[in-house]
Formats: C-alpha cells, structure tokens, sequence
C-alpha cells in the first residue's frame, strides 16, 4: 500500500481494483508506435488502468478523493470493463471504515470516479459513507443531466442524484478552499469543470489532478486522451498546472496509474517531463 505523509498530513493511496481501456482511447492521437514504448497492450489493444482514490488524514478528519468504479456496473459493462469493484477491500488493508470519512470529493462525475459513492440498499441508492458531506462542481452535474450523446454513457445518476435528494452533496461554484488545506481548482479539458484537490501542509502540497494528467505516461502536454471533450483546454491546463507544480514541488496524484499512483514532476534535459524519484 502506498503510504507518505505531507507535512501534516497522511496521504494513502486506495485502490477500486484495475480496469480495462482501449489503448487508442487513452491515448487519443499519439501513434501507438510511441505510446507503446511506455505501456504495453494485450493482443486487443486493450491497457489495464488504475483506479485511485486518495486519503486524507491528518488526525482531526478524513477525507477521501474520488471512489472509483463501484458494484453497480451492469453486467455488460463488467464484461467489457473487468472492473474488480476492490475499494471496500482497500479500505479493510488500510484500517479505515466507511462511516469514518467525513468529507469526499469528486473531481468530476463520470462513472469511474464516483461509483461508491452509493451502493443499493433494497430498491433504493444510498451513500457508502453516511456522514460524509459530497462535493462536486455544480456545472459538472448539470452536464451530466443533458445526457449528450458524446458523453451519456459516463454519466450514472444512480452514482450522485441520491445524495444530492438527501441533502449529503453539495454543489460547487468554482475554485475554493473547502476547509484549511484542503482547496478545490478547476481545470477544465477533460470536461468543462473538473476540479483538482490540492492539499497543504506545512508549506507542501499534493495535488489529486484527475483526467488532467491520468497516469504518469501522459505527462507531454500534447498526449491528451480521446476522451477529453476539449482537448485544447487539456494542454492549456496542463501547463498551467505545471506551471505552478513544477517550481513549488508539487506531488501530483495519477488518478488511472496502477503502477505509479504519484510522483514529483520535473523537467529535465531540453525541457523533457519525467518524474523525480521518490525519497525512501
């Protein structure tokens, strides 16, 4: 289990189990002669990606980023996906339980980022975590509900009208700083408004960065995803983000990297991004 504190801090890395993406997909217009180079296919150009969630807990409150895929996957989708549904289990290996988490946040509502945020109790969808408080951004939700045939199917409601019914979510308008150290950044690209988590502590900082920068081979500003609904943005927010992260140390958090959930990135010679090694 992948475990570092940031200042204050304890940051673990939780994981809903891998899944699997088309290569071509993931990485939208790079050649696959070079993306190959980086991770390898199975014989039907499919990748096994991650699905991270991350926990905050700094000895007062706990929070958790994103929630993965969940148990409500048809079972066509599973068929298509090989979705494990594991973050319970992930959450047994780490010693925390569902009811401890007081605050989690999406950073965007497709399926495989919030998909325990509820779980079926009889013909109904109620929250995973009964005292937690959901935050999302409001313009995020509101593009889900068009249903939109370029995105519909990344979109549940089953996953977040539930609490929001329950009064449990609450719907964002922008960046903002949700409690001390911990602060919310739109960036938009993958979609209109997903939002990044930064957290601080003690003059350092993590950053959940999402479908922004989805594992750490896509790092290159121009390797966008083909999911990415405008993918201009994606490059002009990635090197807005780089350009804070980079000079100020920032740990960026791969949301689908099962490999390498984070790292410190940096530039190297000629201006090539790669990842610091990490202090063991």
């Amino acid at each position: 289990m992948h475990r570092l504190t940031i200042g204050g801090n304890e940051l673990t890395i939780l994981s809903d189990g891998t899944y699997e993406l088309d290569g071509g997909a993931f990485f939208g217009v790079v050649p696959k002669v070079m993306w190959e180079k980086r991770v390898q296919p199975d014989s039907r150009n499919m990748l096994k990606v991650g699905t991270n969630s991350l926990l905050v807990r700094d000895g007062k409150r706990t929070v958790l980023i994103e929630t993965g895929i969940g148990s409500k996957l048809s079972e066509k989708s599973v068929s298509i996906h090989k979705n494990q549904a594991l973050l319970m289990k992930s959450f047994e290996a780490a010693g925390v339980a569902p009811d401890e988490i007081d605050i989690v946040i999406n950073t965007h509502l497709h399926f495989d980022h919030c998909g325990w945020n509820t779980v079926r109790k009889g013909d109904k969808f109620v929250a995973t975590f009964p005292k937690a408080k959901y935050y999302v951004q409001e313009k995020e939700w509101e593009h889900g509900r068009l249903q939109l045939e370029r995105d519909a199917i990344s979109y549940m409601s089953p996953n977040y009208d539930p609490l929001l019914e329950s009064g449990q979510m609450v719907l964002l308008n922008g960046d903002l700083e949700l409690l001390p150290g911990i602060s919310v950044k739109v960036f938009p690209g993958h979609t209109a408004n997903m939002q990044a988590v930064i957290v601080e502590s003690g003059g350092k900082k993590a950053c959940y960065i999402s479908d922004l920068i989805p594992t750490s081979a896509h790092l290159d500003v121009t390797w966008v995803m083909a999911f990415d609904l405008y993918p201009l943005e994606t490059i002009q927010s990635r090197k807005r983000y780089y350009a804070q992260a980079i000079p100020e140390k920032w740990l960026t958090v791969f949301t689908h990297d099962d490999q390498t959930p984070w790292g410190y990135v940096e530039r190297g010679e000629k201006g090539k991004l790669g990842l610091a090694k990490l202090a063991t």
